[in-house]
């Protein structure tokens, strides 16, 4: 004897699909805090308004808390991991392993 309203039972039980999550020893060393290249986006590549915040750059990153951002922000450590999700609008903050501002990125 067969149950059909198992197989939905079963289903709805199965594990959700985690988000991707890469590890940051893994990213290009572009967007990581100590990593090469410009503290802020070109301006021709500042599609998230990172260049009025550009003074944030080597303060501690509790002065974050002072700052009113009216976006989308991400604030990453050098431990936190990444998703693979970019968002040209977001603007991502990496804090360096001494706690202070490092970089400011879209993305």
């Amino acid at each position: 004897m067969r149950a059909p309203w198992l197989l939905p039972l079963l289903a709805a039980c199965a594990a959700a699909p985690q988000p991707a999550v890469l590890s940051p020893a893994i990213l290009p060393a572009e967007v990581l805090a100590n990593g090469s290249g410009p503290a802020i986006p070109d301006p021709a590549a500042d599609t998230c308004t990172a260049a009025p915040h550009a003074g944030l750059i080597g303060q501690q990153a509790t002065a974050l808390e002072r700052v009113l951002i009216m976006r989308q922000i991400r604030v990453l450590r050098p431990t936190d991991p990444v998703t693979g999700g970019f968002s040209p609008a977001r603007l991502n903050i990496f804090i360096d392993p001494a706690g202070r501002i490092g970089r400011l990125i879209c993305g």
